[in-house]
């Protein structure tokens, strides 16, 4: 019998977090409910739950601080939630390290839909097989992708980040020098069940960049202004 996956909830609101408890369980998710931020940490650590739905305003340690603090040592996916939909607090939570923004009130349907979309983008982490002969792996001058076994080396130090900042890379160094719009990245690597808006794809560049540092002799992820991004490869 197939293990049940696990999924934190995280809302001081008792009655959302028991209706997203009963949504989940009836897809056959694993759940426990955490009420405010510093419960959730300790859960975090007991549990190690493969997902986390995470609401932003919470009593205490609040929702950003949370996810500051689980990005600061692991990659497990995170959703936020959040009444607020100001493009401010969608932007943060996504440089902070969440994977998927959902507004309040929210449909059942789609929220399940986008915890499984999540889930099967995070799976090859939890499921990567390393008698697989078939590697997936890009490499240039100081940089090396590789998908099979979700790691990235630049300049010789491996560096940390989440899958969807790993995919995304991946898939734009896997075809150099072509340009694709954000709405094509975000269908690439969110999936047609990702209802977000360009601004997405814009945040998880600017990490890229931040991790990858600019200076680099025959490769940049390069901005092509008014369309999209490419992963630049000079000759020579």
């Amino acid at each position: 019998m197939a293990t049940k996956q696990k999924i934190l909830i995280v809302d001081d609101d008792e009655n959302i977090a028991e209706l997203i408890s009963l949504y989940l369980a009836k897809e056959c998710f694993d759940t426990k409910i955490a009420s405010d931020g510093e419960e959730a940490l300790e859960l975090y650590r007991q549990y190690q739950p493969n997902l986390i739905l995470l609401d932003l305003m919470l009593p205490g340690i609040d929702g950003y601080q949370v996810c500051r603090e689980i990005r600061a040592k692991d990659s497990v996916p995170i959703i936020m939630l959040s009444a607020k939909g100001e493009v401010f607090d969608k932007v943060l939570g996504l440089e902070l390290g969440a994977d998927d923004y959902i507004m309040k009130p929210f449909d059942s349907k789609e929220m399940v839909a986008r915890v499984k979309a999540v889930l099967r983008r995070y799976q090859p982490i939890k499921t990567e097989s390393k008698a697989s002969g078939d590697q997936k792996v890009v490499s240039y001058n100081e940089l090396e992708v590789n998908l099979t076994n979700y790691s990235v080396v630049c300049q010789g130090h491996p560096v940390e980040m989440p899958p969807k900042e790993l995919e995304l890379l991946y898939f734009l160094a896997s075809s150099p020098n072509q340009v694709f719009t954000r709405e094509q990245l975000l269908d690439h690597i969110w999936g047609y069940e990702y209802i977000g808006d360009t601004r997405t794809v814009d945040v998880h560049v600017k990490r890229l960049r931040e991790k990858l540092g600019d200076e680099h002799t025959n490769w940049a992820l390069t901005t092509v202004w008014g369309i999209g991004y490419k992963f630049e490869v000079k000759e020579g």
